[in-house]
Formats: C-alpha cells, sequence, structure tokens
C-alpha cells in the first residue's frame, strides 16, 4: 500500500520532493466525447451548468483513469466575463469568442474588473463546479482549475490581429491591457483555490515563442507572471502550447511549481534547462498520438517521456473531445510498465 494519496503524490511531484509513481494527470482540459456518453453531462451544457461540468470532470478522474479532476473544458470563461461575446460550441466544438471589445487603442481605456467577476455567469459556474469536485473526491485527490492568462486573455479582449500589432507598435498600450488582466486573474484564481482547487493551471500560448519574441516576453509578460505567482497562494502551473523552448529558462524561476509543455519541446532538452527548478509536465500528443493512433503508439510515446525525465506524465495540451477512452488509459499502461521493467 502506498504511503502516498493522489493529492500528497501530486503535490509531492509538483514541488520537487521524492515519489513512489511518476503522477500520471491532466492539467488542461479532459472533456471527451465518449465520456460526455457515459455520464450523460454533455457540451455545450457542460461549460455552463456546474452540476454537469462536476460530472463530466469528475469522469475524467473514475472513467478514465486521471489521477486528479480537472475543470473548466473551455478557454472563454474569464474572455466572456470581461466583455467578449462567445458562442456556445457544440458536443465536440468547445464555445469560442465571435467578438469582442477593444476594437481601437481607446478601447483599452475602459476595460476594467467587475467587481462581480466571480458572481459573472460564467465564473460563478466554474467556481460552483470547484466545490462541488473537492466535496465529491475529498482531500486524496488532487482538483485543478484552469483559466486563461495576461497574454491569452488580451489577444482575445482585442483580437489577434490587435494583439500583435499593437506589440510591436505600441507595447505600452498591451502591457496596460494585460496589467489589468492579470488583476482579474489574481482575484479569479484565488477564487479558485478558495472553493478547494489544490492547484490553478494559467494557460498562457500566447506569451510564447510561436506568438511573441523571447525577449518581448521577458520584458512585458514576465514581470506580470512573478505577480501572479507572488499574490496567488498555492499551487500554481503554466501551460504554455508551442515550441516554449526559449523562454523556459526564465519560466522556471517565475514562481510557478509546474510548467506544462506540449510535444513540440524536447522534454530532456527542458529538463537540462529548468533542472530542479520546477516540475514539467506533459507532453505526449494529444492530436497526433492520443487522437489519431493506437493506445501501442500512446505507450511508445508515454514510455519516451518517462525515460526522458518527465516529472508528471499528461497530455501535451488538452484532449480533443474525439480522443478515445482506450488510448487515455494507455498512459497509465505506460506509466506502470515503466515501474515494471
Amino acid at each position: 500500500m502506498s504511503e502516498f494519496t493522489l493529492n500528497k503524490r501530486f503535490e509531492k511531484a509538483l514541488k520537487g520532493g521524492p515519489t513512489d509513481l511518476i503522477p500520471v494527470c491532466s492539467v488542461t482540459q479532459t472533456g471527451t466525447v465518449e465520456l460526455m456518453e457515459m455520464t450523460g453531462a454533455y457540451w455545450p451544457q457542460a461549460n455552463y451548468d456546474a452540476l454537469k461540468m462536476a460530472d463530466l470532470a469528475l469522469a475524467g478522474y473514475k472513467l478514465a483513469g486521471f489521477e486528479n479532476v480537472r475543470c473548466p473544458f473551455c478557454t472563454t470563461v474569464l474572455a466572456e466575463t470581461l466583455g467578449c461575446t462567445v458562442a456556445e460550441g457544440s458536443i465536440d466544438i468547445q464555445p469560442y469568442v465571435t467578438d469582442f471589445p477593444c476594437k481601437k487603442k481607446k478601447d483599452v481605456k475602459d476595460i476594467t474588473i467587475p467587481g462581480s467577476l466571480l458572481e459573472s455567469r460564467r465564473t460563478s459556474v466554474v467556481l460552483d463546479a470547484v466545490g462541488i469536485l473537492k466535496e465529491r473526491v475529498g482531500e486524496d485527490v488532487p482538483v485543478v482549475a484552469g483559466l486563461v492568462g495576461p497574454a491569452g486573455l488580451a489577444s482575445m479582449l482585442a483580437g489577434m490581429k490587435n494583439y500583435l500589432m499593437w506589440f510591436v507598435t505600441n507595447p505600452e498600450l498591451v502591457e496596460e491591457l494585460m496589467g489589468v488582466l492579470t488583476e482579474a486573474c489574481i482575484e479569479y484564481a484565488k477564487g479558485l483555490l478558495e472553493r478547494g482547487a489544490d492547484a490553478v493551471t494559467l494557460i498562457d500560448s500566447e506569451a510564447g515563442p510561436d506568438i511573441i519574441a523571447p525577449q518581448m516576453f521577458e520584458t512585458s509578460v514576465l514581470p506580470l507572471y512573478r505577480k501572479f505567482c507572488r499574490e496567488v497562494p498555492g499551487l500554481k502551473i503554466l501551460h504554455m502550447c508551442g515550441d516554449a523552448t526559449f523562454v523556459l529558462d526564465p519560466l522556471a524561476d517565475a514562481g510557478f511549481e509546474g510548467i506544462s509543455i506540449e510535444e513540440k519541446v524536447g522534454v530532456s532538452f527542458a529538463k537540462g534547462i529548468v533542472g530542479s527548478r520546477v516540475c514539467l509536465i506533459g507532453n505526449v500528443s494529444p492530436s497526433d498520438t492520443l487522437l489519431a493512433k493506437g493506445p501501442e503508439e500512446v505507450i511508445i510515446e508515454a514510455r519516451a517521456c518517462l525515460e526522458d525525465g518527465i516529472d508528471i506524465l499528461a497530455p501535451g495540451c488538452g484532449l480533443a473531445p474525439h480522443t478515445p477512452l482506450e488510448n487515455i488509459k494507455a498512459l497509465f499502461r505506460a506509466r506502470d510498465e515503466f515501474y515494471s521493467l
């Protein structure tokens, strides 16, 4: 019998302590059509109803086997709360932004944090779902809650075209917008932790080298991450899609316990950069492997992650809705076989 509960193992791994096994978790979205059919909790309703959100999130743990639970399933919660227009999506399409408030530079001045941020249509649902999940799983299973970071929110509120153009022509404007959005992220993250989340995942791919230059990241975004990490208690993870290699070194000192990387980042190379400063999470491909291949191929890729030194084995990003359940379960076969060698 292991001395570690799933929650204690997860916490130890994030903090760089010794564990009996490498955890197999998902710190990104876990909703799949197969799990929706097994629970009756379908998108888009499960994005807008706390009970359905909790039911589908719990299935990631009870039916798929992830050693944590994670919600929500989309990236539009704060964006809608702060002024974006969002389409609800469908059973296999996540909610998405259809219109945004900052069409001109002067519109940035109008972006403020509503006094009812944690009572909005979207944030209140996630907060309630987190509370339901913690009540259902207790203290032995980690609850992870996700939120979009300041760069990702800025790209939604200003539109990607403006976000990129203003970063070049008027970086102070983007920094002003991201400063306000960071405060919103801090308030929301604190609320998630207070309701029972054991860790929060800040999703901020638009701050990565695939979108902006590493120098821009270090000047404009990194100070905001440090502020977020200083002011938000509890365990914090940063997820960045794309090839984050060129910002891993500063990210490792930002204050996050973990960095979630996708398959474009080589695990062994990343470990050489970050060392023991931060936990590396990932990075089995959610699209090329978990969605499109079979269990044996999943095992091969997962085993490579383990051999290269990954600290928490996980999908490299959110699961595609049509990911087969048997492929998710193959992650655990890979981990267990790795320890039996």
